[in-house]
């Protein structure tokens, strides 16, 4: 059955039609009554076309419905407008936020994102920069790489910017954004040592290379600077994840002497010690104490909420395509930038279920069972 010409059907169909067929830059120069050239340096904007002429143009554009065409204009300009993106994992709430960041900061400048995965695989993230140069991005930003002291090389053959953000690999790459892990670690364990622990573990990321080594040292430089002996037992790896968390906690908790504060590479890593301390019949922080890193926002919303270190992500992503805009323009960018990160103290800590007294503080590191006061 057919439909008439006033019928739903029929005026979608026309429609569609109509609007299969784009306005061209040889349209609104036919109905300006200008040159194809005059009407494309008008769309840029180019102070060579007189003002009224100009605002003609991009009014007739306008109401016409006119859209430049990325890929003829790519083509004029030797510039695609997009900007590849290398991320560890979309599933990593991290990564959602400093995407966030990159992407907001983008869209003001015109430009588009692709995303891509590389799982923490070396080969991969050289695989999906190669596929990002065959898709002519004009600049590339790279998280957590873990090849970062190759790019040198790299750059020299693709002359594509690439800037690296939370570099997994110790490397003076030409610009990279990165967080201060060593002071935020220190921080945070020192804060552990002012409310009186003394066992206080470590659960990395044997994942981590760069940044689980300096937060590593952050740990042991709190220890030294308080005079509290390093005890190799308490520290643990898991994978960075909540899984990996949980089972280096179950591992902790099976010593004789349990810690009474852990630190945590990251949240996730918290949140699944959390779970293990929960599943054993204990309490944070009233029977030990934990600290994450990197304040997403799922850690204001666990019970207890967690003491974490601050990572500004977004702003961090911002900069990341700020120093990239700056390297695509052709000027110069900071190269190496350090970023604080913030000690934000919650719920997840409190002072030791037993302080140890002046008169047995000497025997505070011994194996012997400690007596001391009970908490209020």
């Amino acid at each position: 059955m057919f439909s008439d010409a006033s019928s739903p059907g029929k005026s979608n169909a026309a429609f569609s039609a109509a609007a299969a067929k784009r306005v061209s830059i040889k349209d609104i120069a036919r109905l300006a009554r200008v040159s194809h050239s005059t009407v494309s340096r008008a769309l840029r904007e180019s102070p060579l076309v007189n003002p009224e002429t100009a605002e003609n143009i991009r009014r007739i554009a306008a109401e016409s419905g006119f859209r430049a065409s990325a890929v003829a204009r790519s083509l004029a300009t030797s510039r695609t407008s997009t900007i590849g993106v290398v991320v560890t994992s979309i599933d990593d709430p991290f990564v959602a936020e400093v995407v966030k960041g990159i992407e907001d900061e983008a869209i003001v400048h015109d430009y588009s994102v692709f995303l891509a995965n590389c799982h923490a695989d070396p080969d991969r993230e050289m695989k999906v920069v190669h596929s990002f140069e065959d898709r002519r991005v004009d600049g590339i930003v790279v998280t957590a790489s873990r090849v970062g002291a190759l790019y040198g090389p790299v750059l020299e053959r693709m002359r594509i910017p690439i800037v690296l953000l939370n570099n997994q690999h110790p490397s003076q790459f030409a610009h990279s954004i990165v967080i201060d892990n060593f002071e935020g670690s220190r921080q945070a364990v020192a804060h552990l040592i002012e409310l009186g622990h003394t066992r206080v573990a470590y659960i990395g990321d044997r994942f981590g290379h760069g940044s689980d080594s300096e937060r590593f040292s952050g740990y042991r430089a709190a220890l030294d600077a308080a005079d509290v002996p390093f005890q190799p037992e308490l520290i643990l790896h898991g994978d960075g994840k909540a899984e990996g968390g949980r089972l280096a906690m179950e591992k902790l908790l099976a010593h004789r002497r349990r810690p009474t504060a852990v630190f945590c590479y990251n949240d996730m890593t918290a949140i699944g010690a959390l779970k293990a301390i929960r599943a054993r019949g204990l309490r944070v922080p009233a029977d030990i104490s934990l600290v994450g890193f990197d304040d997403l926002p799922l850690s204001l919303f666990v019970d207890p909420p967690l003491t974490t270190v601050h990572q500004p992500k977004q702003e961090m992503g911002r900069m990341a395509m700020q120093a990239l805009l700056k390297l695509m323009a052709g000027s110069e960018a900071e190269q190496n930038v350090r970023v604080s990160g913030e000690l934000l103290i919650r719920q997840s800590t409190a002072a030791p279920p037993d302080q140890p007294t002046k008169e047995n503080q000497t025997c505070n590191y011994s194996s012997a069972p400690r007596k001391g006061r009970k908490r209020k």
